[in-house]
């Protein structure tokens, strides 16, 4: 059945049908009512104390690795959560919230897509509950009392001074900045909220002792002798908390068709771990029998960070694993050019099946069962997909078309029952390494088994930077390795799923409070930078009082 026109995407969204009272939707989860702070009429937030005992199985979307547009992977875990309760589940979505940087530059709305959304969208794509907000204020709360102290001649060494400033978007503009002329003078710069380790935290933080405790551990710079200086060591760790009261509390909206969805946390998942908040992951387990939730990017990134980062601290393993994949990015990888994936290219489609091989590999090497769905997008053609399913079944992998952007929850019933089929018995945590592991041995592990890497180069400033670490404290640690997500490489010109090649690791941070080590690869910057025509340039206020533009086609 061919995809309809999803342009204009109004002809989509429905924002006519009434949502369900916020008042009613906690009712029907079981919530208790109480712990339910409605925040307007169609959006609550939930307080921590409504968390319970786990009851249901965790449903793990990821994606083969994108295109720079992106598969819809949050369209596909909406999807999904629709197309389980139209089969009678009782499902809940667990998603993050979209960051103002992708949103006003290249991808547009993070809300999903056409009948497939999380509605109010553009109220969640925008100030939401003002959980962003909060965390950039936290974050800049520390730089501003990091700069006081240097006033003063007190605290860290201003040479070494490693905290930078933090905003929610891309403007690359402000990636290095001179700050102290009324104090001392210093280069420094800044990093979108996403990348920040505030952010970080706030995605791992298991009550509101733990993230006081996380915050005082972030380490903004040395003493002259190399001492860690820290937020704690500043006394700025209780107002921080402060700020982060609300934010702490998970937010609860729904999808266009009234399913539950719990939207909290949006660290990125090339510069940062890309999963959504701890907290609201457990809160839904205990709510539901189906949690559909994601990871940012492909599995490479998102996947591996989410199981080693994630599921350590938090105790979890997903049951079942989603892998996204699309026929323009099979056509990527397969090496055709970005602007023809909409042209027939049967050989391409068939060289970019090893880059969803690669991934489904992997899973299988972690004992996790796995699904595979394609988003159908307007252009594909039946004869690709016939192409990519006959490709799957012959390899005994499960895989379901999903036609929700369209359709709704009815376009994602095949997608639905491809997951209700799906053995979920318990599957033990298999992780990549362990913590004891030194840095090089972690970092080799991860590259090797999801990358296809055949090694890694640790460069002779990130040697220094793991044994500055080590000496102040910061062994033992997970690492969160920033790469590029358009490669399983660190070099984004590279798709598909090459072998024999080396990644390079730049550098390495501590992020004490996060309770992880950064390694930076390739050219990845922490505050990315608008394209030549943002998304921005087709965001308007109608005279309707109804903003359009936010989602892509609108």
């Amino acid at each position: 059945m061919a995809h309809l026109d999803p342009s204009p995407s109004d002809s989509f969204r429905r924002p006519e049908e009434p949502m369900t009272p916020i008042a009613a939707l906690s009712e029907r989860l079981g919530l208790p009512p109480d712990d339910v702070l409605p925040w307007g009429p169609n959006r609550a937030k939930i307080r921590l104390s409504a968390t319970r005992s786990a009851r249901g199985r965790l449903i793990l979307v990821s994606a083969m690795n994108p295109t720079p547009g992106g598969e819809g992977k949050t369209t596909m875990s909406i999807s999904l959560a629709m197309g389980l309760v139209q089969r009678g589940r009782n499902a809940v979505v667990a998603l993050r919230e979209p960051s103002l940087g992708p949103i006003f530059g290249i991808k547009g709305g993070g809300t999903g897509g056409g009948r497939a959304t999380l509605e109010p969208a553009d109220d969640i794509n925008l100030h939401f509950t003002g959980d962003i907000h909060a965390i950039t204020s936290a974050h800049n709360l520390l730089a501003a009392i990091v700069d006081n102290a240097l006033y003063f001649r007190e605290g860290p060494d201003p040479r070494k001074v490693r905290w930078r400033r933090a905003l929610d978007m891309n403007d690359r503009a402000l990636r290095r900045v001179i700050v102290g002329l009324d104090g001392p003078v210093r280069e420094t710069g800044f990093d979108i909220t996403a990348a920040s380790e505030v952010m970080a935290i706030h995605g791992l933080f298991q009550d509101a002792a733990d993230l006081e405790a996380r915050l005082a551990r972030v380490v903004v710079g040395e003493q002259r002798d190399g001492t860690p200086v820290t937020a704690g060591h500043l006394n700025a760790a209780g107002a921080m908390t402060a700020l982060l009261r609300d934010a702490m509390m998970p937010n609860l909206v729904q999808t266009a068709e009234g399913t539950p969805a719990f939207v909290h946390g949006g660290p990125f998942a090339n510069i940062a771990h890309g999963c959504s908040s701890l907290v609201q992951t457990k809160l839904a387990l205990g709510y539901a029998d189906d949690v559909v939730t994601e990871a940012g990017f492909g599995f490479d990134l998102g996947g591996e960070k989410f199981l080693d980062i994630k599921c350590r601290t938090g105790g979890l393993w997903p049951n079942v694993v989603v892998l996204v994949a699309t026929v323009r990015a099979l056509k990527f990888h397969g090496g055709a050019g970005a602007k023809a994936l909409s042209e027939a290219n049967d050989a391409a489609l068939h060289r970019g099946f090893a880059n969803l091989d690669r991934h489904l590999d992997t899973i299988a090497a972690l004992g996790l069962p796995a699904v595979v769905v394609v988003n159908r997008f307007p252009d594909d053609r039946d004869t690709e997909l016939a192409l990519v399913r006959a490709h799957l079944t012959a390899r005994g992998v499960k895989v379901a078309l999903c036609d929700a952007f369209a359709r709704g929850g009815e376009g994602a019933l095949e997608f639905a029952d491809a997951v209700i089929d799906t053995p979920t018995a318990a599957v033990e945590p298999r992780f990549t390494y362990a913590l004891d592991a030194s840095y090089p041995e972690k970092l080799t592990a991860v590259a090797t088994r999801f990358y296809g890497a055949k090694e890694v180069i640790v460069s002779p400033a990130a040697a220094a930077d793991i044994a500055n670490i080590e000496k102040n404290g910061g062994a033992g640690l997970p690492v969160c390795i920033a790469k590029t997500p358009l490669s399983l490489t660190d070099n984004p010109a590279l798709p598909g799923a090459p072998t024999d090649f080396p990644i390079t690791v730049r550098e390495m941070r501590l992020s004490a409070g996060a309770g992880f080590v950064v390694a930076l690869t390739g050219d990845i910057v922490t505050m990315p930078g608008l394209p030549k025509v943002p998304s921005a340039a087709r965001v308007r206020l109608g005279a309707d009082g109804r903003i359009r533009g936010l989602m892509q086609g609108d």
